[in-house]
């Protein structure tokens, strides 16, 4: 048998689905206290937290995640948190909040930098995904890229701009091995002006499509590769900042009707 072993698997059924594993839970009673309609998928696990004053949250419970209620939303919109790194889990809990009535998702991280003109602590709106890991190809067919769902994108980018913010709006590659992002990818998604390189953006913006739910992802410039070697930042100041104006972004747009 060839590799992958079933390579028309998006068409075939699944023995366990979401949906069955959300019922299941809710007849154990250990569902979290809340139905958002918008979810932000937040990797900086302590953003809530420092937060609270400005945009007050309360736990509303756990799903291989921790979850927080919006208190201004009253109800509308929670923060997820605490949910490790990369697709697989990303999409995992992004099929259960769609069986759950969520109807917009936004995912927030840092993420390396592969153009020389950005910065550490730029913001990135990203529109599409290079599909290099390796769970939606279990849900879509073959191809190179994944969409963002572009009106999500265009009222992120207002959102973000309206705080005073510049962002610019561009392709991320989502890949599942960090140390296995080689100079010959990097030099290749330059010349395609590729921005950034993160590990969830393509299985979230994969489920959008699937469960029909609006998604988007925003990434800031953390650590770069545009030289061809690793580089830190001396300070995170800026990328704090910049979370900080993400976040409640992010919010503010999930808590729209």
């Amino acid at each position: 048998m060839s590799f992958p072993n079933y390579p028309d698997k998006h068409k075939l059924t699944s023995l366990l689905t979401a949906d069955e594993l959300v019922a299941y839970r809710a007849r154990l009673g250990r569902m979290p206290k809340i139905k958002p309609e918008g979810v932000l998928f937040c990797l900086e696990r302590g953003l809530p937290h420092r937060m609270r004053w400005r945009i007050p949250v309360a736990r509303a419970g756990a799903m291989n995640a921790d979850v927080y209620a919006v208190k201004k939303s009253k109800g509308r919109v929670a923060v997820l948190t605490s949910f490790g790194g990369g697709s697989p889990m990303v999409m995992e809990l992004a099929e259960e909040l769609a069986v759950m009535g969520t109807k917009k998702m936004v995912l927030m991280t840092w993420g390396g930098i592969l153009q020389n003109d950005i910065q550490p602590g730029d913001i990135i709106v990203c529109n599409r995904a290079i599909r290099d890991e390796g769970a939606s190809h279990h849900y879509l067919p073959p191809a190179k890229y994944v969409d963002a769902d572009s009106p999500l994108v265009n009222e992120l980018v207002e959102a973000i701009r309206e705080r005073g913010a510049s962002c610019s709006v561009g392709t991320t590659w989502t890949t599942d091995a960090p140390y296995r992002e080689t100079r010959e990818e990097v030099i290749q998604y330059q010349a395609e002006g590729v921005k950034t390189v993160e590990m969830e953006s393509a299985g979230l913006f994969t489920v959008g499509q699937v469960r029909n739910v609006q998604t988007a992802s925003v990434v800031i410039g953390m650590d770069s590769l545009a030289s061809l070697r690793w580089q830190t930042p001396e300070r995170l100041d800026g990328i704090m900042g910049s979370l900080e104006i993400v976040y409640a972004a992010a919010i503010d747009v999930l808590g729209q009707p």
